[in-house]
């Protein structure tokens, strides 16, 4: 069941089981995963894009395997916070997965993740070979690591 907001999908996580954050690209996704306890998002892998039923079938492999219990796509809003196509075209993989996968999915807003991880990576004094490798997966770990700080505050909060 996909979940607009985050309180939302918080409810429908089961416990004590990990959450996928994605980083959808028009080439790949990155992939970062949480740890049971929802505290520490680790860049996990980038799957290579070639049409939605391989795709979906990797990452289904992904949360089977990790045992997942919710994933998180990051949403790519404009800067002034509206949606453009990337956005819908997100929007679009979520409903297709959801007919794959019962568990929960929930959006967060990406703006600047990838920013954040080039920089990252710089700081980290990486090739720019390496950088693209990365980047995708390490992206999808921003992603991930600002939800769960949410779900974090939601919790304690």
């Amino acid at each position: 069941m996909i979940h607009e907001d985050i309180p939302d999908f918080a409810a429908a996580l089961p416990p004590m089981r990990a959450i996928a954050g994605l980083d959808l690209g028009t080439k790949t996704i990155g992939v970062a995963l949480s740890d049971r306890l929802l505290s520490v998002a680790t860049p996990t892998e980038t799957i290579k894009r070639k049409k939605f039923t391989l795709d979906a079938e990797a990452l289904l492999k992904i949360v089977r395997d990790r045992e997942v219990g919710g994933i998180i796509l990051g949403l790519p809003r404009n800067m002034d916070g509206s949606e453009g196509p990337r956005a819908q075209s997100t929007r679009a993989f979520a409903r297709n997965l959801s007919q794959l996968w019962d568990g929960p999915i929930g959006f967060w807003d990406e703006r600047l993740s990838t920013v954040a991880a080039e920089r990252a990576l710089l700081e980290a004094d990486t090739s720019r070979k390496k950088r693209a490798e990365l980047i995708d997966h390490v992206a999808a770990s921003f992603i991930l690591q600002g939800a769960l700080d949410r779900l974090r505050h939601l919790r304690t909060g």
